[in-house]
């Protein structure tokens, strides 16, 4: 039984071995059969896609040479019209060459008979004119002979009694036109002035160049120079000035040649007297507000003065140089007072002659406008008020009103004449500029060195503060014909060269003495 079942597991296994390599070689076959088939297949799309895209580059390739042909045929035709207009263009440039070289031709054959003629005709004139020559030299010969002089002692003598008479006449013209003039001028010249000056009332101010701080006590002086001089040094630096600490009691000096530093200076110490806490960054705070208040109260002064004086539409940036004129002065009067004032002398003289007094005072209360800038500016004050004035679009009357209130150019309206006196007017009031000795005594030695220079002039004596020049002449040298003349050019070189306060009276004086003794 058991040898049985050994026999049919036997048979078994030995079936399974033979049919199991039968049955794989059987799927193999199948599957080398199927993958052959997919190959194929594979193949002909790849041989199809290639026919096809063979086909479409042909196709791309026919398109490209087509549009590349019709490019350049539309390229040739389009380089055949140009060629064609600029061979016409050129044409066109010869027809009007040729016909410029024919106009040409013409006008020169014109010049060059024109010249002949002309060649001509200088030819003749010039046998004319020698002629002429040999006919005035055989007359000048013949009157020669007549007068018994010769042709330079005749011109002597004549010049000699046409200058005589010419003179008299002259002098006595000039005297007359003068004397009407101060007639007629004199009197209304002199209550238009007159009314001016009383209707304006004005202070008298000092020019300085120290400001005096008060300190609450002496040991005020330690805490502002500080240790080691920090403070001190740190105040100059900043503001520009010199701290002049010495033994006045209770006080500090302040000196400097900028106004407007000196100020920043003093409000900023007097600023940090009272808060107490002095050091170099309390210091820097201080001084940096003095400077806002100072540019602020130079804006208000410049409203300010605008508004006394009554003229509106300033430019701001002017009414600021305005303000910093009140910090400006000149001969020890103050540059702004001295600019209303004259504003107000202007109006007021353009009221009593008739101008418009608005635009009298605008043009006085502008006219030194220069002097704001002038010490950081290069260029007279004069030159830098009207370039001012330009920059700020003021009117030509101001710009020609602050150009010729000193004379350096001709006044071009009445308004600038007035602005002149007012301005002389301001200056030349007793009290408002005081001036050096030395400056006071040079003036008065120009002034008579200037007149003892003419011919005819024994001596000179400045008199009346310089105010009047009496000039005595020798007698037989300067006739009375001669004294009016005399006395203008005197003046006029005075006013060329000399600069004074108001005007000068030239008195020329010619004195006959006759002297005997009685024995």
């Amino acid at each position: 039984m058991a040898g049985t079942i050994i026999g049919v597991i036997v048979a078994v296994v030995v079936t399974l071995l033979i049919a199991v390599p039968v049955t794989c070689k059987v799927a193999v076959d199948k599957k080398v059969r199927k993958d052959a088939e997919i190959v194929g297949t594979a193949e002909d799309k790849a041989r199809n896609i290639l026919d096809e895209a063979l086909k479409a580059a042909e196709t791309k390739k026919r398109e490209a040479l087509l549009e590349v042909k019709e490019e350049s045929l539309r390229t040739k035709n389009e380089l055949e019209r140009e060629t064609k207009e600029r061979r016409n263009e050129l044409q066109r440039y010869e027809k009007r060459v040729l016909s410029k070289e024919e106009s040409v031709d013409k006008k020169a054959n014109a010049v060059e008979k024109r010249e002949l003629e002309c060649t001509a005709k200088f030819n003749e004139l010039q046998e004319k004119e020698k002629r002429v020559n040999e006919l005035e030299e055989k007359g000048v010969r013949e009157l020669e002979r007549v007068s018994g002089l010769t042709s330079e002692q005749a011109k002597e003598e004549l010049l000699k009694s046409v200058e005589d008479d010419v003179k008299v006449d002259v002098a006595r013209l000039y005297k007359e036109l003068e004397n009407r003039a101060r007639e007629e001028a004199g009197k209304k010249a002199r209550e238009c002035v007159v009314n001016a000056i009383q209707k304006c009332a004005v202070d008298h101010v000092s020019e300085t160049t120290i400001s005096v701080v008060q300190l609450p006590s002496d040991e005020m002086k330690g805490r502002i120079i500080g240790r080691e001089g920090r403070n001190i040094r740190t105040l100059e630096t900043l503001t520009g000035v010199d701290l002049i600490i010495d033994d006045t009691p209770e006080a500090v000096v302040l000196s400097a040649f900028d106004p407007i530093r000196r100020e920043i200076a003093r409000v900023a110490l007097e600023k940090l007297i009272v808060d107490g806490r002095i050091h170099p960054a309390r210091i820097e705070e201080m001084v940096e507000k003095a400077q806002k208040e100072v540019e602020t109260q130079i804006r208000e002064d410049g409203e300010t003065a605008a508004m006394d004086v009554g003229v509106h539409g300033i430019h701001p940036e002017l009414l600021k140089l305005l303000g910093r004129m009140k910090f400006r002065s000149s001969y020890g009067q103050n540059a702004l007072r001295h600019s209303i004032e004259v504003a107000q002398l202007s109006g007021l003289i353009a009221g009593e002659i008739g101008v418009d007094v608005r635009m009298a005072k605008r043009a006085g209360l502008l006219h030194d406008i220069g002097k704001s800038i002038d010490h950081e500016v290069e260029g007279s004050h004069i030159q830098i008020g009207v370039d001012l004035c330009k920059k700020y679009k003021e009117s030509p009357i101001v710009i020609n009103t602050v150009a010729s209130h000193h004379g350096d150019v001709e006044p071009e309206s009445l308004i600038a004449c007035i602005v002149q006196a007012a301005d002389a007017i301001s200056a030349a009031r007793p009290g408002a500029r005081r001036e050096t000795l030395e400056t006071y005594t040079n003036r008065l030695k120009q002034l008579e060195d200037i007149t003892n220079e003419f011919k005819g002039v024994e001596k000179s004596f400045a008199i009346q503060a310089g105010r009047e020049i009496r000039v005595m002449v020798v007698p037989d040298q300067v006739s009375d014909a001669d004294m009016v003349l005399l006395a203008r050019d005197i003046a006029k070189q005075i006013e060329a060269e000399l600069e004074y306060p108001g005007q000068i009276k030239v008195n020329v004086i010619r004195e006959s003495r006759a002297v005997d003794y009685a024995k």
